[in-house]
């Protein structure tokens, strides 16, 4: 497996706080079946050309000379949609992934469709691939919206650990998936235990073997090699009994609090 979006640079944003936390973290991602991390700080796009904020670099440096064998780790930042992006962006690719074209991004809580649809646009017209990040965080989304953002260049990372919970962002992601619209699955780790390995499991147990590829490794690597991604066929996701009691039980319980 391959995660492009987690919060590993130790000591930088609301992610891992000490180098020791980070590799303990990658450790254990590393025995799970995780080859390679994308380190992915939160950055404001008002920020975004200025490029890497000051001691990022080093900070790296020292990640990587302390990362366990067997897991690489690769540069980007979760790009926060606050203003439209300076086009300058896509010409240094600095804060991309891996230096590539693809940008991580993210919207306000509260965005609009109409928001978001300019600002993609503003990000291609940069001569960059919009990849967004936790689309089923926003409320506006739905099927449609997301074919149309995909219309217009964007291609869409769903979170994992959502993706197997039985709650309302939770549905949000699996309609994603199950209209094939969804491109990759991260794992969005802050310094915490959540990871691709029981999604990896969830798609194999569902004969979802070759989306689990798609989303999880091939399209990640292509992402990191900046090649154009493959599409992902459907996949109806079945919830569980259990996670289906679970949900009626939490929503239940919201509704009384």
């Amino acid at each position: 497996m391959i995660d492009l979006h987690c919060h590993l640079l130790p000591g930088v944003d609301d992610g891992s706080r000490t180098l020791a936390q980070s590799v303990a973290v990658l450790t254990r991602l590393a025995e799970q079946g995780v080859e390679a991390v994308c380190l992915t700080p939160h950055l404001l796009a008002s920020d975004a050309i200025a490029g890497t904020p000051a001691g990022h670099d080093r900070v790296f440096e020292e990640l990587r000379a302390a990362a366990p064998a067997g897991i690489s780790l690769y540069r980007g930042a979760e790009v926060m949609m606050d203003r439209p992006l300076d086009p300058r962006v896509g010409q240094d690719r600095v804060v991309t992934l891996n230096h590539t074209r693809y940008l991580l991004l993210e919207f306000p809580r509260l965005v609009t469709a109409h928001a978001t649809e300019q600002a993609l646009i503003g990000v291609t017209g940069a001569g960059l691939v919009p990849l967004v990040a936790h689309p089923e965080r926003y409320k506006c989304v739905n099927p449609t919206l997301a074919q149309r953002w995909k219309e217009l260049g964007a291609v869409l990372q769903v979170d994992g650990p959502t993706l197997i919970s039985p709650r309302s962002r939770g549905e949000r992601a699996r309609q994603l998936v199950a209209h094939g619209l969804a491109d990759i699955a991260a794992a969005d780790n802050h310094g915490d235990d959540r990871s691709l390995r029981p999604v990896q499991d969830a798609l194999v147990e569902m004969a979802g073997g070759q989306q689990a590829e798609l989303l999880l490794l091939a399209n990640p690597r292509a992402i990191l090699e900046d090649r154009p991604l493959e599409p992902v066929p459907p996949l109806v996701w079945r919830l569980s009994i259990v996670d289906r009691l679970r949900s009626l039980l939490d929503r239940s319980t919201q509704e009384r609090t």
